[in-house]
């Protein structure tokens, strides 16, 4: 017993440790005051959310593990998914129109990475001008109507977020299975050894020979395919997709699920289960105050504070270098 205190003291020192006890806490205490928040169906609700806000957190974190952001993920998510159902409803087969969505994907993905990578340009005004560019395209020249409803006749497409494996619903195996291959990247490749290389500093990754311009346009490449998947599995469990999520704060939520899970934006550190404990914290909180029927905009306060108070942490935690400071970071 003597042995595990010291360890117990240092877990909960640590970041991981408060966000894990602070979730904890909330799922508790929302049990207990909440009767609506344990219930079953309210429960399945809560996993799915979470599940697809966690996907989304894993493309985001690939980015800011690289030192970099992508504030378009939402953008790209909703155009690129809302547009392979408007293709399907116009003559072309489903699995084709989502190949094309995923290739439009795919290709803003490279796009916004060759901004970065080639014209320097600063992720976070780069990211910021081609979710604007993204969006405007989509309502533009590829769709009309705001909610795109899943093509009528796809049973098969409905299993990717209302169907079961073994019990489980398909949006937490997905998300799980996510996690695994993004842990493995990170920490058994190449690919993940330069990432966080780049993060620490990317000067002398250079210097040692990381082939920095591709790595950064793969960066947002994977970051814009992983969000045209979480829009696949958000689609299928609410049979549509709303194209005004790109106006709303879900891009705050998933950076909120980053930072607060303790990836900091300095690059350079942070792990999947990092992700997983910010998914959890982020999930139950905003799950918590829909029950309480609390309006958008105290969320949306709340959901400030809370990340503000995480970049203060993390820059406490996370002094920002020399380099880290020079004009053109994020």
């Amino acid at each position: 017993m003597r042995s595990l205190a010291p360890k117990l003291a240092s877990i909960v020192k640590s970041q991981e440790g408060i966000v894990f006890l602070l979730a904890l806490l909330a799922f508790i205490a929302f049990a207990l005051f909440l009767p609506a928040f344990f219930s079953p169906g309210n429960l399945l609700t809560l996993v799915r959310s979470v599940s697809i806000l966690g996907i989304l957190a894993l493309g985001m974190a690939l980015v800011v593990v690289g030192r970099g952001i992508d504030v378009s993920m939402v953008a790209t998510m909703v155009v690129s998914v809302s547009w392979a159902f408007a293709l399907s409803r116009s003559g072309y087969p489903l699995e084709v129109a989502l190949l094309i969505g995923a290739g439009f994907a795919l290709l803003a993905g490279i796009i916004i990475g060759l901004v970065i990578a080639i014209g320097e340009v600063p992720p976070i005004f780069a990211t910021l001008a081609a979710g604007s560019i993204i969006y405007g395209l989509g309502r533009t020249f590829f769709f009309t109507l705001e909610m795109q409803n899943v093509p009528p006749g796809e049973d098969w497409f409905a299993l990717i977020g209302q169907g079961r494996i073994l019990g489980i619903p398909v949006t937490v195996v997905a998300f799980a299975v996510l996690c695994v291959v993004a842990h493995v990247l990170l920490s058994r490749t190449r690919f993940g050894w330069q990432l966080y290389a780049m993060g620490n500093n990317p000067e002398a990754a250079k210097i040692t020979g990381v082939p920095f311009r591709p790595m950064v346009v793969a960066q947002y490449a994977i970051s814009a395919f992983v969000a045209f998947c979480a829009g696949l599995i958000l689609a299928s469990s609410a049979s549509a997709i709303n194209a005004r999520l790109y106006n709303s704060t879900f891009i705050y939520d998933i950076l909120l699920v980053v930072v607060l899970g303790g990836i900091g934006l300095n690059g350079g550190h942070g792990k999947v289960r990092n992700v997983i404990l910010g998914t959890m914290f982020v999930g139950i909180l905003l799950n918590g105050m829909t029950i309480m029927n609390i309006p958008f905009t105290v969320q949306n306060l709340v959901k400030g504070v809370v990340l503000l108070l995480a970049i203060i942490i993390d820059s406490l935690v996370n002094p920002r270098d020399e380099q880290t400071s020079q004009q053109g970071d994020l």
